[in-house]
């Protein structure tokens, strides 16, 4: 019981030092709040992207990083962030239309996927760095 106090007490100090304490520590706060709320964002945007990545191995038998170069070849071709494109997908899955840009985007990395498998070249695994 007594560690319990201690520590909760100096937690309220700590909490005030950064609080009311001098402008340094304001603006450190400030910062660290920001990139909280950053990595909460990037945090989000990576679970749509792995699961619109997943959709993506289904549809197109193949490996995780296949899936992932064809999101990005549509956000490319797009001009849009990967996460919108995933987001995009994803809600195309559970029936909302997949915006026309993103479907002729999807339709030529596909094309090019195939024509790829055509010509015989292979694919590293997805574990397995391209050499």
């Amino acid at each position: 019981m007594h560690r319990t106090t201690l520590l909760h007490e100096d937690f309220w100090k700590l909490r005030a030092e950064a609080t009311w304490g001098n402008a340094a520590s304001g603006d450190d706060l400030v910062a660290l709040r920001a990139e909280n709320d950053q990595l909460r964002r990037a945090m989000a945007g990576r679970a749509v992207i792995d699961q619109a990545r997943g959709m993506m191995m289904v549809l197109t038998p193949c490996g995780r990083g296949t899936a992932r170069d064809l999101l990005v070849d549509i956000s490319r071709q797009c001009h849009t962030k990967l996460a919108e494109v995933a987001a995009a997908v994803v809600a195309a899955w559970e029936g909302k239309p997949l915006p026309e840009r993103m479907q002729r985007a999807l339709r030529r990395a596909l094309r090019r996927l195939h024509a790829e498998d055509r010509d015989g070249e292979t694919h590293p695994p997805a574990d397995e760095p391209s050499k």
